[in-house]
């Protein structure tokens, strides 16, 4: 018996349909029935066309692009959800955007991944379940339960299956100095050594490799990363691991595929021979079309997240 007693419902906004259809299939449940749309002057409107008083209501909604639509519709559906008088409202949010604004990193800088964390919680979010936060304290901002998934787990079932047990060629590569706790965490699971770019970023959204750190000659690699955008820092890494490291083979990984920009097009003129993303955003129509391009799922870890959250036990057995 369920300790509150509620019956649990799922719905979708528009950024991410399919993945919310996966979850409630994982689930054995029907996709909630709602409308969530946009009038002709761009006013987003959801409408909600079944009852959720008593309910425990988990609203699947990635904040990927346009990343503003999508997050007027999640506020707006939290909002309906609460005057519809649901017993508890969990924003379910595959990939964070704002998370990157998540300090002052020159005078009079916004925090907007605070501001964001400050509108969910007064339109009336109860708890948020996501997935590879781009940076972990930004849990902090809540005031509300937070769970911060990690998509590792995935991509190490993924790479035991296609490469075996045997990894003395195999070295885990993270792309920059930021992210080396998060492939250390990474190649520890897969018992694999580990190795960093080190590079400097004159500008936003460009990057100069300036070094390897660590010894990746002769080795097949896998870089591994939160996210991937404009996709320079990625193919650049990948560039200097086989020009300047002496890599047999790139492969790369992340969590959320934002691929903004011209990064589809470098992905595919790079060195990389696969690039492996999570489904937390939906693939555009030029990544759907790129061969080196592809997607694992992870509705299943959602739904059981969502099924623990909904049961009110422990989620910790999915950070193992």
């Amino acid at each position: 018996m369920i300790a509150h007693g509620k019956d649990i419902k799922i719905f979708s906004g528009n950024a991410n349909k399919p993945l919310a259809e996966a979850i409630c299939k994982k689930l054995g449940i029907s996709l909630g029935n709602a409308e969530v749309g946009c009038f002709s002057d761009g006013e987003s409107y959801a409408s909600i066309y079944e009852t959720v008083r008593g309910s425990d209501v988990f609203l699947v909604q990635s904040t990927c692009s346009p990343v503003n639509d999508h997050l007027m519709e999640l506020l707006i559906m939290i909002d309906a959800m609460k005057r519809a008088s649901a017993g508890r409202v969990t924003a379910v949010i595959p990939y964070f955007g704002y998370a990157r604004q998540d300090r002052k990193a020159k005078p009079r800088d916004p925090i907007s991944a605070k501001l964001v964390a400050n509108l969910l919680m007064r339109a009336g979010a109860d708890r948020v379940l996501t997935m590879d936060l781009h940076a972990a304290q930004i849990q902090g901002f809540f005031d509300i339960p937070v769970d911060n998934l990690l998509g590792n787990p995935v991509f190490v079932r993924y790479y035991t299956e296609k490469f075996g047990i045997d990894h003395d060629d195999l070295t885990v590569v993270s792309p920059d100095v930021g992210s080396v706790s998060r492939a250390r965490a990474f190649a520890q699971k897969l018992g694999m050594g580990l190795a960093i770019v080190d590079k400097r970023r004159p500008k936003a959204n460009s990057c100069e490799v300036m070094n390897i750190i660590g010894d990746v000659k002769g080795q097949r690699v896998i870089l591994f990363d939160d996210m991937v955008d404009t996709g320079g820092s990625l193919c650049n890494a990948a560039q200097a691991l086989v020009e300047i490291g002496g890599a047999t083979e790139v492969y790369a990984c992340a969590s959320h595929g934002v691929l903004s920009g011209p990064a589809v097009e470098r992905i595919e003129k790079s060195a990389i021979k696969e690039a492996m993303f999570l489904d937390t955003i939906p693939p555009s129509a030029a990544a759907a079309q790129c061969a080196k391009i592809k997607y694992l799922s992870v509705a299943e870890m959602l739904a059981e997240a969502i099924d623990r959250i909904y049961q009110e036990v422990s989620v910790s057995k999915l950070f193992i």
